[in-house]
């Protein structure tokens, strides 16, 4: 079974200064683009995080200060990246939770645009998960009876990843072989995310509510009826932009809403007054 492409499908992978997605930056981004005609166009860049690649995370994907001393910064790049990706939808190893959100935190520090809202996102990882429960490198051995050369390079872990996805499609023919399919499969519990890393939820009413902390549960508009200085310190403090701009999108909405009201009031307070007139006047 091959994949059923609508449009281009974008394979991808990143390497950091480390794993902590609002104060990390990328070193390096391998993609390969496959196209609905089976063509596959490759892009490798090496990127200067401008801060510091801590010598623990250097031993383990082998990208030292030194090697990246002349390379471009993702601002410089963010175009070229953009381009190259263009509308794709978006396949990873483990994805979901850290390339996928690495990646929109880099282009929300620069002027570049890039729209994740229209895509599809598909996580091996979380496929591989609900159907063996192994690692990347099992998953290159599983599937593909092979060992990955050169293990936590981007260019080797990209090429496995790809690789993978088509001998899952093969081997699990009820995954389906569409965009679609693969991306709601890929889900494991973020069905409700609305960020990336899970801070900001939609309740069963569909409200946007807060995931974490003494505030988990409640709404957006309930806590800041109570705590409104909880919003500022979000929008403040050591939170993923992405999970900001969210954030402040859900503000916005309650905000519009609450104008939208104040607008509307003065006709039902006269038609309440009324009421009240006629209720005393007899």
């Amino acid at each position: 079974m091959t994949l059923s492409l609508s449009k281009p499908l974008a394979f991808f992978d990143i390497e950091a200064t480390g794993l902590n997605i609002s104060t990390d930056r990328i070193v390096e981004i391998s993609i390969i683009k496959r196209f609905p005609n089976g063509n596959t166009e490759k892009f490798h860049l090496r990127l200067n995080p401008t801060i510091p690649i801590p010598e623990e995370v250097s031993l383990i994907h082998g990208i030292y200060q030194k090697d990246i001393e002349n390379a471009p910064t993702f601002e410089k790049a963010a175009g070229d990246i953009a381009n190259f990706i263009a509308d794709a939808d978006l396949v990873g190893y483990n994805s979901n939770k850290f390339d996928i959100p690495m990646l929109a935190e880099e282009f929300l520090r620069t002027t570049s645009e890039f729209d994740l809202s229209s895509r599809q996102f598909i996580d091996v990882q979380n496929i591989f998960h609900k159907m063996e429960q192994r690692t990347l490198a099992a998953a290159y051995q599983f599937y593909c009876n092979k060992s990955i050369e050169n293990a936590h390079t981007a260019d080797a872990d990209t090429l496995a990843t790809y690789e993978v996805l088509l001998a899952q499609i093969e081997k699990y023919p009820s995954l389906g072989n569409d965009v679609n399919s693969l991306a709601e499969f890929s889900k494991f519990g973020e069905n409700d995310r609305l960020d990336f890393i899970g801070r900001l939820v939609k309740n069963k009413e569909g409200l946007a509510c807060y995931n974490f902390g003494k505030h988990k549960g409640k709404t957006i508009l309930e806590v800041n009826n109570v705590e409104p200085g909880y919003y500022g310190w979000m929008m403040n403090g050591d939170f993923p932009l992405y999970t900001k701009k969210i954030l402040k999108q859900a503000m916005d909405k309650i905000k519009a809403e609450r104008n939208q009201v104040k607008v509307e009031d003065p006709a039902n307070f006269e038609d309440k007054l009324d009421l009240l007139k006629n209720k005393f006047s007899k």
